[in-house]
């Protein structure tokens, strides 16, 4: 009898197992993004308990995640269902993901923001959904300007001159404190930073939307120079090594001024375990000789492999993470921006995150980095790109030389024609 039990119970747990479908979500894990795409898996179980959702961590660098990413899918693998894309990939991996207009995105799409719809958008295919968007911000402590009787820096001159002033006289009672913190590791965040940089010192945005490469100009080479003049005096030399994680690290610490980061960090900064919770703020970046400061833009979508065993389920997943209640929750938990536009009007997003509010412009208006234009070659693009800045940083390069071979460079790669504007 007990033998006849066991029997059934193993045919049991088998069916069971056949009849559960897994859906694996490849994420990431900066900040909270790896236990609240846990979360929101959970949420969909709920409601779905024939369907298992396994999250996957993967790598914090963006290089890192994309070398992971085409490992699977020019394998042509089933075992990742979902992929977090950053919003510069789609249309360099548009050929491996499904149309989700084939999967109901059609009832839903207009909720999110038109231009990131349309950067989703290949060849009238919708390879992804837009999930969470990004904009560089500049994170100030509201304490120190005070305690030195100081303004929030609205140009990069007085970025400098008020980190420096806070700089040294922390020191005093500090000596690990530091003016700025910011992305200076030779990757993806580094490109973004200095794009920042360029687009609000009227240099261009590296290879303008009508593929003209524009980097070699005297701007840049202004604006790349001054940062680089930061690199050991307000800012540690170690900052040309950090991630967005390692900035906020040093700043979480309470030890530095200022920092660019993403909204992420915001909900970080104001935690229990935060030395500078209640004593923070955020801002647009400085500008420079444009008059007004620039945010690259940012932001992650969800794309549905080809490949996947189950392409409408794992569709209805990706479409669940990217609706309203998910995000909502994402924006309240962890400050991930939504792309929803009503949430923006939302009361407890809004109470979670004042700055959703009033930087609705800055988020709206972000400047994008060049990927539709050297679509499918951004990922080489950004890479000589972020090169040539990271060596004008260390100073082993001459800024104009630098930047002449990476036109250069560029024109090789692409053939598109060099503006040259020194």
């Amino acid at each position: 009898m007990k033998k006849v039990l066991l029997t059934l119970m193993v045919v049991s747990f088998a069916l069971m197992a056949i009849s559960q479908t897994v859906i694996t979500v490849a994420a990431g894990a900066v900040g909270q993004e790896l236990e609240l795409t846990r979360k929101a898996a959970e949420m969909y179980m709920e409601i779905h308990p024939d369907v298992t959702v396994r999250v996957l961590d993967t790598p914090d660098m963006v290089q890192d995640r994309l070398g992971l990413y085409l490992q699977f899918l020019e394998a042509r693998s089933p075992e990742i269902d979902v992929y977090q894309v950053d919003v510069i990939w789609p249309g360099d991996l548009a050929e491996h993901f499904v149309d989700l207009y084939e999967y109901n995105a059609d009832k839903v799409v207009s909720m999110h923001f038109p231009a990131i719809v349309e950067n989703n958008t290949v060849d009238g295919k919708l390879v992804a959904i837009p999930w969470f968007t990004d904009a560089g911000l500049l994170y100030y402590r509201t304490d120190l300007l005070e305690k030195y009787g100081l303004a929030v820096p609205k140009t990069w001159d007085e970025l400098e001159e008020t980190a420096r002033i806070i700089q040294e006289g922390e020191r005093k009672t500090n000596p690990d404190f530091w003016g700025f913190v910011w992305q200076g590791n030779a990757y993806e965040g580094l490109t973004c930073d200095a794009l920042e940089w360029l687009a609000s010192n009227d240099a261009g945005t590296i290879i303008s939307a009508d593929k003209k490469i524009t980097i070699a100009n005297a701007n840049a080479v202004e604006i790349l120079e001054k940062a680089a003049g930061w690199v050991g005096t307000i800012s540690p030399s170690g900052v040309l090594t950090f991630a967005e994680e390692d900035a906020r690290a040093v700043w979480q610490t309470g030890n530095a001024a200022f920092m660019r980061n993403w909204p992420y960090a915001y909900s970080l900064s104001g935690g229990e375990d935060s030395a500078v919770a209640g004593k923070f703020d955020v801002s647009p970046l400085p500008a420079g000789k444009s008059g007004s400061g620039a945010a690259t833009l940012g932001g992650w979508q969800l794309s549905v492999s080809k490949y996947s065993r189950n392409p409408e389920i794992a569709a209805d997943v990706a479409l669940f993470m990217a609706g309203y209640e998910v995000q909502k929750m994402r924006a309240v938990e962890g400050s991930f921006n939504p792309t929803i536009a009503a949430l923006y009007a939302d009361y407890e997003v809004l109470k979670a995150n004042p700055f959703f509010g009033s930087l609705y412009d800055v988020f709206i208006n972000a400047v994008a980095r060049p990927s539709t234009a050297t679509a499918p070659r951004y990922n080489e693009v950004s890479t000589l790109f972020f090169k040539a800045v990271h060596n004008i940083l260390l100073g082993t390069a001459d800024a104009q030389n630098a930047l002449e071979e990476l036109a250069l460079d560029l024109e090789d790669l692409t053939g598109f024609e060099v503006v040259w504007g020194f």
